[in-house]
């Protein structure tokens, strides 16, 4: 079966955040993964192409406990051969993925998700029983609760003193299990702070990634136009109806859209005469 080949491009829509892609990765196959970059190993999308394309690549052969950058290596190159074996046209940035950054990682798990969208027929599928049980299940299991000391009953003990003596009170000592679970709890919100500001720091990145590209696509596109435009005002193209018509394409405006203010000196300011042309009076 060949495969539907996607695209991904910076202005692409669609694209998921980081906590959907990860419950995705997670549910889909069964994973207890925390983080995209965990992706780095291939291991998962090896999986992902068994169940799009059943029996297009040896899973037994993929290493899905890898720890090091050359078993992520045989994996990519297992995921590579499935690749041509089914048609998909995309190459495989190897050397950027394995090493765990967040932003090559993304991107390429961005891709792949609509790759997956595009072919998977929704069969059955036990990914944990696919793999042979490795991995571990989703959620990951639990550790057992610590046993609570028993309390003693205490002794009573029955004590005499001389007459006319006072009973002396005892001074409670503070306890020190309060001061412990405060500071447990600071650093618990330490920590949880911490993650938000990593994850918004990631965010940012990857929307300013989107609006570089998408400011050098306007650029682009609006250089074109502007040397559209100059070619219809020549004296040699300005009294044609096919410039007329382009011209009033590129002037056209929409409801509610008002054109910027032209700045002094700007290329759209009234250019002078051309030699041999007569200035209109008014």
């Amino acid at each position: 079966m060949a495969a539907v080949n996607v695209l991904l491009t910076a202005v692409t829509t669609g694209n998921v955040s980081r906590h959907e892609m990860l419950e995705w990765i997670n549910t889909t196959l069964q994973l207890n993964y925390t983080k995209v970059e965990q992706m780095c190993s291939g291991a998962a999308y090896c999986q992902f192409m068994d169940m799009m394309f059943p029996a297009c690549l040896p899973l037994k052969k993929v290493k899905f406990g890898a720890k090091h950058e050359h078993e992520y290596v045989a994996n990519f190159k297992i995921l590579q051969t499935s690749f041509k074996k089914t048609g998909v046209d995309k190459t495989t940035p190897v050397d950027k993925l394995i090493k765990a950054r967040f932003q090559d990682n993304f991107e390429y798990v961005q891709w792949f998700k609509k790759l997956f969208d595009a072919n998977f027929d929704g069969r059955e599928y036990d990914a944990l029983a696919m793999r042979g049980g490795q991995g571990g299940p989703a959620g990951g299991s639990m550790a057992p609760a610590a046993a609570k000391p028993s309390r003693q009953p205490v002794a009573h003990v029955t004590t005499t003193r001389p007459a006319g003596a006072r009973p002396t009170a005892t001074k409670a000592q503070p306890s020190s299990s309060s001061g412990g679970s405060s500071t447990a709890a600071g650093s618990a919100a330490t920590a949880s702070y911490n993650a938000q500001i990593d994850e918004l720091k990631q965010q940012l990145a990857q929307v300013q990634l989107t609006v570089d590209s998408l400011e050098k696509e306007r650029d682009f596109y609006f250089s074109k136009l502007r040397d559209i435009e100059i070619v219809c005002q020549e004296p040699t193209s300005e009294g044609l109806e096919s410039t007329q018509k382009i011209l009033a394409v590129l002037y056209a405006t929409e409801d509610g859209f008002a054109p910027p203010a032209e700045e002094e000196g700007s290329l759209t300011d009234e250019q002078p005469p051309f030699e041999g042309e007569e200035q209109e009076e008014y």
